[in-house]
């Protein structure tokens, strides 16, 4: 599988109009540098929104489009944008790029930073504009080293043409663009967790209030935006609401498009532009091929390992967040995973439960304690040394992990695949509650024990 993997030929043919993200792509897969993307209408809508546009008209703009956050928790990117501080004498202000795409299954942020990093620069330098922020960060996931070598290039690119830095396109607004690189934790993709490792803190997520539009980075007002979010910013600029709009299938209620994928034991995985409210059958038969011979379909996730699975016959729903909340789980980042009929649903749980409690940042005791609590009991199903009463002992924690349980959303995506299982595949499950063992009892906690 490639990061260029988009699909049959006959299926796809990419256009300004219709796949705002990606049309500007080489076929290739070589990256779009300062002079072909500028021959590709690049900076064009930052030039619009620098000379014809006031900061509150891009906000307005932006929110007006129906535009949300493209990293997983889908928050209104408008709605955020104005929870920033209209106080003029706030003179110090910041843009960070949450670019630590650490969910497993999930790699569509790297193929745009490594083969259009101007898309995301001149989203950005729009962005900086429309929130009066003087100084921009990329915190970047640490393993991805082309992506940082690509935006690096592109960054002293855009400043030499002037397009950052001093007196941008001759308006007196300044902008200073950074790339930062992380240590390599999942938790960072929470926006707070992210500020401290920036800050060069541990990192831990903040009590919320005060939000980063607040106090965010060193104590100043601070907008955290995904990459995918800020690269759809200039389309939305440059072409107008009506038409952003116009891109999603009826009857979604999300706007535009979105990098939608399929990983797994399909014929054809990959990344590709679609527009929000395709059925998720279309993006697993028309453009993944559907299961590789002598595989059937098992389960599927549909957006990373922090949403439910779902079963083959969920794949009528329609890829946005109310579609996919249908059918009981979330759209989460958009990446599909099939799971075949050969994988054993208690040792792909206990995979991913290992995962996600190693990287807990252990501040809350739920998530610290809860999650190894169940990768050892998981552990003994897959051996086959589980006893009766562990199951509803895991079920007892996924409600104790739960929303609103824990002081972030790092522990209710880890167990939401977990509930979504156990409900699915409970025969799975029983079977590795050994024999010899049926009659002894492990303690149950339930969510009345816990007080949930």
């Amino acid at each position: 599988m490639t990061l260029t993997s988009f699909g049959p030929a006959n299926l796809i043919k990419r256009s300004a109009e219709t796949h705002p993200l990606t049309w500007r792509l080489r076929d290739d897969g070589k990256p779009v540098w300062l002079d072909e993307y500028q021959a590709k209408n690049g900076y064009a809508a930052a030039r619009k929104a620098f000379a014809d546009m006031a900061q509150d008209d891009i906000v307005q703009t932006v929110k007006d489009a129906g535009l949300k956050g493209r990293g997983g928790a889908g928050f209104p990117t408008g709605v955020k944008w104005g929870l920033m501080p209209k106080d003029e004498s706030i003179n110090i202000r910041y843009l960070l790029c949450n670019a630590d795409e650490m969910e497993p299954n999930t790699w569509k942020d790297r193929m745009l930073m490594e083969q259009l990093p101007h898309l995301l620069i001149e989203g950005m330098l729009i962005s900086a504009r429309a929130l009066k922020t003087y100084r921009g960060y990329i915190f970047l996931r640490g393993e991805y080293t082309t992506a940082a070598k690509h935006l690096n290039r592109a960054v002293a690119e855009a400043k030499a043409a002037g397009l950052l830095g001093k007196n941008i396109l001759g308006s007196g607004f300044d902008f200073e663009l950074f790339v930062h690189t992380g240590a390599g934790r999942y938790i960072c993709g929470e926006e707070t967790a992210l500020i401290n490792s920036l800050e060069g803190r541990r990192a831990n997520p903040r009590s919320k209030p005060p939000f980063p539009a607040a106090v965010g980075v060193w104590g100043k007002p601070t907008c955290v935006n995904n990459v995918e979010t800020l690269c759809n910013v200039p389309a939305i600029i440059a072409d107008g609401v009506d038409w952003y709009k116009s891109l999603a299938r009826e009857g979604s209620e999300d706007m535009g498009t979105k990098l939608m994928g399929f990983s797994g034991k399909v014929k054809n995985p990959g990344l590709w532009e679609l527009p929000f409210g395709v059925t998720a059958r279309e993006l697993f038969e028309d453009y993944a091929g559907g299961m590789r011979d002598g595989y059937t379909l098992k389960a599927w996730q549909p957006g990373g390992a922090g949403t439910g699975f779902l079963l083959p016959e969920h794949l009528d729903a329609q890829m946005y967040a109310g579609g996919i909340g249908k059918v009981g789980t979330r759209m989460g980042t958009g990446l599909a995973m099939a799971v075949d009929n050969t994988v054993n649903m208690v040792s792909l749980l206990r995979n991913m439960e290992q995962f996600f409690a190693r990287e807990s940042c252990g501040f809350c005791t739920p998530c610290r304690d809860g999650l190894p609590w169940s990768v050892k009991l998981l552990m003994a199903l897959e051996n086959g040394e589980g006893r009766e009463g562990d199951i509803e002992t895991l079920l007892g924690l996924v409600g104790f992990l739960g929303p609103g349980k824990t002081f972030c959303a790092h522990a209710p995506g880890a167990v939401e695949p977990l509930g979504s299982a156990i409900k699915y595949f409970r025969p799975e499950f029983e079977a590795g509650i050994a024999p010899t063992r049926a009659g002894e009892l492990t303690q149950v906690v339930s969510p009345t024990m816990v007080g949930a």
